[in-house]
């Protein structure tokens, strides 16, 4: 049956294509054999070569610039352990001078009320209501 088909076809004569037909496909085969094009693959490796190739000394240039100040800032870091600390109380001198300035700030703006009290103490664990002291009790 191959035989057959093979007898077939070389007895037909080959048609010519029209010209601007030709044309297209020989201009469509070029760009599919060129080297530049069809022996690289598409991955992101190539394609970053591609767009980094125009100047690659000022590249990598740039990269160990940009390597350099990397392992500047991881060397500048403190290596210590950070804990919270506590600060002490203010000294009773400082407590004294905050209030005069502040005694002094509100005079300056022209505030009507200068208070000489200390900040209020707030309650330790007091019931917030009646209500729930009632319903404990209950």
């Amino acid at each position: 049956m191959n035989d057959n088909f093979e007898q077939q076809l070389q007895r037909q004569s080959p048609r010519q294509l029209p010209s601007d037909w030709r044309a297209d496909i020989l201009r469509a085969a070029h760009a599919a054999a060129s080297p530049r094009l069809s022996n690289r693959p598409s991955s992101i490796l190539h394609q970053l070569s591609s767009f980094l190739w125009p100047h690659p000394r000022a590249w990598a240039g740039l990269a160990a610039v940009w390597l350099a100040i990397f392992a500047l800032n991881l060397s500048a870091r403190d290596a210590s352990p950070r804990t919270a600390q506590r600060s002490a109380p203010p000294s009773p001198d400082s407590l004294v001078a905050l209030r005069q300035q502040e005694r002094l700030l509100a005079e300056l703006i022209g505030s009507p009320e200068i208070s000489n009290a200390e900040e209020p103490r707030r309650p330790g664990r007091a019931p917030r209501s009646e209500r729930r002291d009632g319903i404990l009790n209950a």
